[in-house]
């Protein structure tokens, strides 16, 4: 920045505070506008598309650049500094220029950034919106744990956690990352300075990922520990259940410290942190989240065709997010999800009560981030208003409940706050139709304060007050003609003619002679006048005390209301579940202790909305760790083995979540992780090929997978040559049948024919395949799976189907054909005709697996005709010929 130019005091406070916010675009108050100065004014205006203009236009070498944006429409403003990823400082005028002395009083009094914001129009009412902190212990040199903490500073909800990963494998960093997908991240200098590399991945995970660099002693972990027990008023962290995650604490005192800073508040909405742990959690990682689109499409990042799209029908913000967040966690301990389920059944059944509670709900605003903007001290009356009305539903929302029975609804019902209490202050204080403005007046109801109500008074019948004290003193003084006027020199007075001055009382105060009249003031129609031509203002002044008094208020009740909205969220999430369970014709899932899924007519929760009632063909699926660990379903393209995969994964989910789920029946054991390997496309912006991808993905798999875990594969190796893929599929498919002895429930839809084999050699491998009928050389898809194995992939009639030209379609049977008569060499070229008459060449197929040698063939090889007597040789014929009976292959 270049401060050559002439300095007034305004750029000299300017310049002071900037150098305060550095990194930040600084959004400086003068009267109406935000102005912006130098570097700032050029980012702002190619960002925001406005013009920028200079100061000292006329004197080029004193030019300074500068653009501004008006104060009452600075948040849509906000909004696009914030999305183009830079940081905004706030300053305001904290003094009024009428009493100030030289240059009027500014500070910054908060910072905005992406990942640190409370306007609506900066967030997404159904995303929770995070700011992450990450240390990395480096004791080790093979492993490193990394203490995370996340914190959604509209919502209060505060997250930590530890990783174990080695430097050389990021992935178990980055999916706890990707999982919350923080919009920033704050790390120490030395951390900045060292995790270059791993930045660069996040940024290209997430997107848009900003990074704020912070000092490095606000991540020592005893300033940290000592900066959570004081935010929180405990000795220890212990009641929170993280006492031991050290380094995850050191990341969420930092948090802590950088919110503080930027917020300018003591942040009293953050009431509790919450560890993340995966023995509580299903593990979902980023390649399953995404092959799964669990939260948004493979193709485009929409979350219109998402199984989130199809289970959200919430009604309220904080219900939309919580199951967001269910959705991302899944339960893994048995009495919770039955919890849910119980609920959610009960609510089915209870279809009244859950449309009344449904019609409740969709009158209550975001309570999670108006309770956290009154703390932060960025509320205003509308937003009062919207508590306001919320609350207004308790009583009723909580008068429903005593029909329920349910453990968990009776749990929300004894929980449930009405606060009748705040409720009742807000009605009583705030104006219905209060503005945003705080300092525009109309915020407070009359009768709410005898001062104001006073100056009300005072402003709508002034007039009358002053006739009403013109009749007073004519009774008072006796003085009949005595009249109120009023001028521009004097204000108001009281005129009486020359005659009747002489008789005048003693607090009558000459102002003024004329020819036939005189005029006085007393110091009562002085006070009054006073009033009167102030009311106003010490209405504005008096209004906006009384609402940050209020505020205040509602800010130290922010635990009851941020409880009440947690309840809220759940049973509106319930709901939800139960309005989706009834629509789609969803069953109560049960979860059993036997290791074992069991699927009935299951259906796949996405497509199956997207087709007509009635045309989605749903499939049975059987897994377990006896006879059917690992199934093999072959089948041509577009049959739907990618889909039943798929559904069988969304089912398993969905019962951990506690909903019910898309099928005739269903009885699912507890996973601990659900792995996919679906799908194959090169990742160009990470550097990796498709096979490198898939490989990626089926290491994680073999490496991290557990008896407890759910493996769907859709094919591996088809980015590589047939016969390594075929090798890696062989190889893999056994590892996971095997492992630790018992195998891993594994769904495995494949081209290589080859892999049915696995089933005559492993008793826990069976084959399935998607049935498809054959007519007039085409096929007809039946989408159902049936037990056996198929040995042809239709890729030709798949490919008519495609709308590939015919005469395309006539030669690749045509050379098909040639292929299987043998009539092209391994190389490729056609065989002559006279070498096709000495004998035709196979076709270049070695075999993966030497076959066993016939049993009637060992019994002869081990024979010594020599030695052998007539009789003994007739045995052995007879044995060979009984060997060929039982073995005819």
């Amino acid at each position: 920045m270049n401060t050559s130019h002439k300095i007034t005091p305004m750029l000299r406070q300017y310049l002071e505070i900037k150098e305060q916010y550095p990194d930040t675009i600084l959004f400086y108050r003068m009267g109406d506008f935000y102005e912006m100065f130098f570097e700032d004014a050029e980012i702002a205006a190619q960002v925001l598309s406005i013009t920028l203009t200079s100061r000292s236009a006329k004197d080029e070498e004193n030019r300074i650049p500068m653009c501004g944006v008006p104060f009452h429409a600075v948040t849509g403003y906000l909004g696009r500094m914030i999305k183009a990823g830079y940081r905004v400082a706030i300053c305001e005028q904290v003094e009024d220029p009428k009493t100030a002395k030289g240059i009027v009083k500014r500070e910054v009094v908060r910072v905005v950034s992406p990942g640190v914001t409370t306007d609506d129009q900066l967030l997404d009412a159904k995303v929770d919106c995070y700011v992450s902190a990450l240390t990395i212990n480096r004791r080790s040199t093979k492993n490193w744990i990394a203490g995370l903490a996340f914190i959604d500073v509209s919502t209060g909800h505060f997250y930590v956690s530890e990783v174990i990963f080695s430097p050389q494998h990021l992935s178990p960093l980055i999916d706890a990352f990707t999982r919350l997908q923080p919009a920033e991240l704050v790390l120490s200098h030395t951390e900045m300075e060292r995790s270059s590399d791993l930045t660069a991945q996040l940024t290209t995970h997430l997107g848009k990922l900003c990074l704020t660099e912070r000092p490095d002693f606000h991540f020592d972990l005893q300033t940290a520990y000592t900066t959570l027990t004081e935010h929180f008023g405990t000795t220890n962290l212990a009641g929170f259940d993280c006492e031991s995650l050290t380094t995850a604490i050191a990341s969420a005192g930092a948090l802590i410290v950088y919110l503080r800073d930027t917020q300018k508040s003591d942040l009293t909405h953050i009431k509790r942190i919450s560890p993340l742990t995966d023995s509580e959690y299903m593990i979902i990682d980023d390649a399953s989240r995404r092959n799964l689109e669990l939260t948004e499409t493979l193709i485009g990042g929409h979350r219109d065709g998402s199984l989130l799209a199809i289970l959200d029908q919430t009604k309220t913000p904080m219900g939309a997010r919580l199951l967001r967040n269910w959705l991302l966690f899944p339960l893994q301990q048995h009495e919770q999800i039955e919890g849910r389920l119980t609920a959610v059944q009960e609510l089915i059944h209870l279809k009244k009560t859950r449309s009344s509670l449904r019609t409740l709900f969709a009158a209550i605003h975001d309570l999670e981030r108006l309770c956290s903007r009154l703390v932060l001290g960025h509320g205003n009356a509308r937003d009062m208003n919207a508590i306001k009305v919320s609350l207004a539903q308790l009583p009723d929302l909580r008068a429903l409940l005593t029909a329920c029975s349910a453990p968990l609804l009776h749990e929300i019902y004894t929980e449930l706050d009405p606060l009748t209490d705040l409720h009742q202050l807000v009605d009583t204080a705030i104006h219905e139709d209060a503005p945003v403005s705080l300092r525009e007046g109309n915020l407070i109801r009359e009768g709410y304060n005898a001062e104001l109500d006073h100056l009300l008074v005072l402003l709508r019948d002034g007039k009358n007050l002053i006739l009403a004290l013109e009749n007073s003193e004519r009774e008072r003084s006796g003085l009949a003609k005595l009249k109120v006027g009023y001028n521009k020199v004097f204000g108001y007075y009281f005129e009486l003619s020359r005659s009747q001055s002489a008789s005048i009382p003693d607090y009558f105060i000459r102002k003024q002679t004329l020819v036939n009249a005189e005029r006085f003031i007393t110091p009562e129609l002085k006070e009054l006048e006073q009033s009167i031509l102030t009311a106003q203002e010490r209405r504005l002044e008096l209004e906006y005390s009384l609402f940050l008094d209020l505020r205040d208020q509602l800010a130290r009740h922010s635990r009851r209301l941020l409880d009440t909205a947690n309840l809220i969220a759940r049973l509106d999430v319930l709901a939800s579940f139960a309005e989706t369970a009834t629509e789609y014709r969803y069953c109560r899932p049960t979860i059993n202790n036997e290791e074992s899924i069991t699927i009935i007519e299951g259906r796949h929760p996405v497509i199956e909305k997207s087709m007509e009632p009635g045309r989605f063909v749903p499939n049975d699926v059987q897994l377990d760790q006896k006879t059917h660990g690992l199934l093999i379903i072959t089948g041509p393209n577009m049959a739907g083995k990618s889909t039943v995969l798929r559904q069988s994964a969304l089912i398993v989910l969905m019962a951990h979540l506690g909903s019910f789920v898309p099928a005739e029946s269903a009885s699912i054991c507890l996973v601990d992780r659900i792995f996919t390997r679906v799908g194959a496309m090169d990742d160009l912006r990470r550097g990796q090929s498709t096979f490198m991808v898939e490989m990626n993905e089926t290491a994680n798999i073999l490496n991290n997978a557990t008896k407890n875990s759910l493996v769907i594969l859709d094919e591996i190796g088809r980015g590589t040559s047939t016969y390594d893929g075929l090798a890696i599929a062989w190889a893999v498919s056994e590892e996971l049948a095997q492992k630790d002895g018992v195998g891993i429930k594994t769904l495995f839809a494949t081209h290589y024919h080859e892999l049915i084999d696995l089933a005559a050699t492993n008793t826990n491998i069976q084959n399935y395949s998607i049935a498809v009928q054959e007519w007039n050389d085409s096929i007809v898809f039946l989408h159902k799976m049936v037990q056996g194995a198929t040995s042809r992939s239709y890729g030709i009639q798949v490919a008519s189907l495609a709308g590939v030209p015919e005469h395309v379609i006539a030669r690749a049977h045509q050379i098909l054909k040639n292929i299987e008569q043998a009539e092209f060499t391994r190389h490729g070229h056609q065989q002559s005709v006279s070498r096709r008459q000495k004998g035709k060449e196979q076709p270049h197929q070695l075999p993966l697996f030497t076959p066993p040698q016939h049993p009637a063939l060992t019994l002869l090889a081990a024979a010594r005709p020599d030695d052998l007597s007539p009789k003994q040789a007739l045995d052995i014929l007879y044995q060979a010929k009984a060997l060929l009976e039982e073995h005819p292959d």
